[in-house]
C-alpha cells in the first residue's frame, strides 16, 4: 500500500522529514503549503508541488496523512481541520500547548475516527537508547539516581520559538523530548514529585532553560535540565548506581562504565587539600574498579514513519501512545506550575 503525505509548514524541521521521507518505501511526499511566499518559493525550486491553500491541502483526496510542522500554537486548529477532513495527523512536537487542547485533540481523533499522532523523534536517540540498555541490564546495581541535560551558548534561535504566543521557550522546545525520555526510563513507575526553575538569561519573554527534579516512587532522583548560556557543557548523561557510574560526554560518544570490583580498600591514600586530608573523597586505586566503553546502541529514526504507516493497515500498534504524550504535557505544565509558586508539585502521588 503506498501513503501519500501532506506537510503543512515547510521551516527547517519539515525539510527534515522531506529528506527522511525520501527514503522510506512506500510512502511520499505529495505536496506542501506554507502561509510564507518565500516558503512556497523554496519548495518549488526543489521540485517539491505547492498546494494553492490549507484549504486545497485537505481537499486532496489522494493524501491520507497530514503532517503539521508549524508553529506550536496553530497545532491544534489544523489537526482538527484535518481528521474532520477524513486525513491521519502525525503532529509535530509539543502536540500543542496545553492538556486541554490535547484533550480535544484526542476527542476529535475519536469522533472522527483517525490516526493522530506525535513526532516524538527522540525516543529513537541513540545516547538515550544506550543509557536505557546499560540500566536494564543491571551493570550498575540499584540506580539511585540521574542526570540528563542539553547545553548550549547561543540562546534560543531568532524566530517564533523566542514568542510566548507561538509556544515558545525551552521546556516547550527541548523539555518536551527529554522529560519524555525520562518517563520512559521507568515503565509503570508513578513519577510522586516535580521541582523545577526557570532560566531568562537571553530572553525575558520565554525560559531560555530550565532544571527539573523529577521524584519517582521507586526513589530514584532525575535531574532534566536544559541550558542555552552554557559556554562549559556538562555531560549529556550522568547515571549514578551502587556499584558504578556511567557517563556519556557527549552526542555521538559511547558510554564510559566505571565500576567497583569489590576490593578491598583499607589502605587508602587520603586526598590532601588546602584545609586538610580526606580519606572519603581520595580516589579509588585501580586495581578496585573496572573501566569500560560501551559503543552506542544503533537505530533506525525511519521507523517512526514505518510504524504509522504500519498503524493505518491495522499491522501495529503505535509506538507513540496518546496517554503517554499526555502524561509529557501534564509534567511540562507542573514544571511551569513549579518554577511560578517556587514549590515542589505532587505530580502522581
Amino acid at each position: 500500500m503506498k501513503h501519500r503525505l501532506a506537510i503543512v509548514g515547510f521551516g527547517g524541521m519539515a525539510g527534515w522529514h522531506y529528506d527522511l521521507i525520501e527514503g522510506i518505501e512506500d510512502l511520499t511526499v505529495a505536496g506542501i503549503w506554507d502561509i510564507k511566499e518565500e516558503r512556497r518559493d523554496y519548495a518549488a525550486s526543489r521540485q517539491i508541488p505547492v498546494y494553492g491553500s490549507l484549504e486545497d491541502l485537505l481537499a486532496d483526496e489522494t493524501v491520507d496523512l497530514v503532517l503539521i510542522a508549524t508553529p506550536n500554537d496553530v497545532h491544534k486548529s489544523i489537526a482538527v481541520r484535518a481528521m474532520e477532513a477524513g486525513k491521519n495527523v502525525v503532529s509535530e512536537k509539543p502536540v500543542t500547548l496545553s492538556s486541554e487542547d490535547l484533550r480535544e485533540m484526542t476527542e476529535a481523533a475519536k469522533r472522527t475516527g483517525r490516526f493522530l499522532t506525535v513526532h516524538q523523534n527522540r525516543r529513537w536517540d541513540e545516547d538515550f537508547l544506550t543509557v536505557k540498555k546499560v540500566m536494564e541490564e543491571g551493570k550498575l546495581g540499584e540506580i539511585f539516581r540521574l542526570e540528563s541535560r542539553v547545553h548550549g551558548s547561543r540562546g534560543i534561535p531568532g524566530d517564533w520559538r523566542q514568542e510566548k504566543e507561538h509556544g515558545g521557550g525551552m521546556v516547550l522546545d527541548w523539555g518536551v523530548h527529554l522529560l519524555d525520555q525520562a518517563l520512559l526510563l521507568f515503565p509503570g513507575v508513578k513519577l510522586e514529585t516535580v521541582y523545577a526553575t526557570l532560566t531568562n538569561v537571553t530572553n525575558q519573554l520565554v525560559d531560555d532553560g530550565f532544571s527539573a527534579d523529577l521524584g519517582f516512587a521507586n526513589g530514584i532522583h532525575m535531574l532534566v535540565e536544559v541550558g542555552t548560556s552554557n559556554f562549559i557543557s556538562l555531560p549529556r548523561w550522568y547515571v549514578l548506581g551502587s556499584d558504578g557510574t556511567a557517563m556519556i560526554r557527549d552526542w555521538g560518544q559511547d558510554i564510559r562504565i566505571v565500576r567497583a570490583l569489590g576490593t578491598d580498600e583499607k589502605d587508602v591514600t587520603p586526598v590532601r587539600t588546602a584545609a586538610g586530608l580526606t580519606k572519603t573523597m581520595a580516589p579509588r586505586r585501580d586495581d578496585s574498579i573496572h573501566t569500560e566503553t560501551e559503543p552506542e546502541v544503533k537505530s533506525d529514526i525511519r521507523e517512526f514513519y514505518q510504524n504509522v504507516m504500519a498503524v493505518l493497515e491495522g499491522r501495529e500498534e503505535s509506538r507513540i501512545k496518546l496517554e503517554e504524550v499526555m502524561r509529557v504535557m501534564k509534567l511540562m505544565e507542573a514544571v511551569f506550575r513549579s518554577a511560578e509558586e517556587k514549590a515542589v508539585i505532587r505530580f502522581e502521588s
